[in-house]
């Protein structure tokens, strides 16, 4: 079973897009929708309802198009569409975030950067999503004598580490083996400590070779030789802001899919996009990052790596076929781009 959560904004439309294709290369796959975010706070009082948690609880995997938008912006609101995802990544135990950043060859003039840095840009960062800055205690402001000040603790366990460099080491091993660990270990204990147990970790793994790199030099390479890293591992905060930066490199966040895995197979999937609510309910939306976001989850969840691999496929022969969404520069609209990949298919 999968529980299809459209959300807000273009969600709607680029997940009902994404179950179209679905629906082609796994006839045979059950559906169930459910609320969350924005919308569920306007029908429910609640951003993530018991009766959603209940359902993607006892579902295989989680398709997810966007939360939140103007209606529900208030930062002093008690309720918020994004303490669904919240709430949700934590109910279902999902520690790390896997994006991958791949440029396909037809749409690499998209760039910002020059056309030789992103050819052949094909890495996963795996992020660990439940710790560090953002989940850190004591966290609190306070008035001092010479004003205020505001205070977040950044806290890791070798525990949180270990399990989130494991996942980036499997996947290494089905790709070209090598594992590129971003930390601040010249300056913070904790990144001392990430250092420390990926090294570990990644010892009961032969065949990978890993490599670790400051974070600050990282954001430097992501933009000179993106082309060189395979699988990039780091923490919370580090990931956060290397993913956006990494988004860049194909010119559009339309394109990009993203996964939210934990222990077992189960896991939440949805592109990086947001749920750009001034292009919503236009059809205009680029469906492409919800679609690859299925093709992961077939993948990850689903162990259907035959079908996942049918979908990368067709999306890349109808960008070189010229399919274009307006935000790659071209006047296809949504439904229209989803049929160039059905054709393809």
């Amino acid at each position: 079973m999968i529980v299809m959560l459209p959300g807000d904004g273009i969600g709607p439309e680029v997940i009902q897009e994404a179950r179209r294709v679905l629906e082609v290369v796994a006839p045979d796959l059950e559906y169930e929708a459910a609320r969350i975010g924005g919308h569920a706070i306007d029908e429910t009082g609640e951003a993530l309802p018991e009766d959603t948690l209940a359902a993607c609880r006892e579902a295989d995997a989680v398709l997810l198009g966007a939360v939140g938008g103007p209606k529900w912006s208030d930062p002093r609101a008690k309720v918020r569409p994004e303490q669904g995802l919240l709430g949700l990544r934590k109910a279902l135990g999902v520690y790390a975030n896997l994006r991958p950043v791949r440029v396909p060859e037809a749409i690499a003039d998209r760039s910002p950067l020059k056309r030789e840095r992103v050819v052949g840009v094909d890495f996963i960062v795996v992020r660990e999503l439940t710790g560090g800055l953002y989940f850190g205690e004591p966290r609190r402001r306070e008035r001092t004598d010479t004003g205020e000040r505001a205070i977040d603790t950044l806290v890791y366990t070798d525990a949180e580490i270990a399990r989130v460099v494991k996942i980036a080491c499997e996947l290494a091993v089905t790709r070209r083996k090598r594992v590129t660990s971003v930390d601040k270990a010249n300056v913070l204990e904790s990144s001392r400590l990430w250092r420390e147990t990926a090294e570990r970790v990644a010892g009961e793994f032969p065949d990978v070779s890993l490599s670790h790199q400051l974070v600050d030099s990282m954001a430097m390479r992501i933009l000179t030789h993106a082309a060189e890293l395979d699988v990039v591992v780091t923490e919370n905060l580090f990931g956060d802001i290397l993913t956006d930066e990494a988004a860049a490199l194909t010119g559009s966040l339309g394109v990009l899919p993203s996964a939210s895995v934990g222990e077992g197979r189960r896991g939440i999937y949805e592109p990086i996009h947001g749920s750009a609510p001034d292009i919503a309910g236009r059809g205009v939306a680029n469906p492409i990052g919800t679609i690859l976001s299925a093709a992961l989850m077939l993948r990850w969840s689903l162990e259907r790596a035959a079908d996942a691999a049918a979908i990368e496929a067709a999306v890349d022969r109808a960008l070189e076929s010229g399919a274009r969404t307006r935000d790659l520069g071209g006047e296809l609209g949504t439904r229209q781009m989803t049929e160039r990949v059905l054709a393809e298919l």
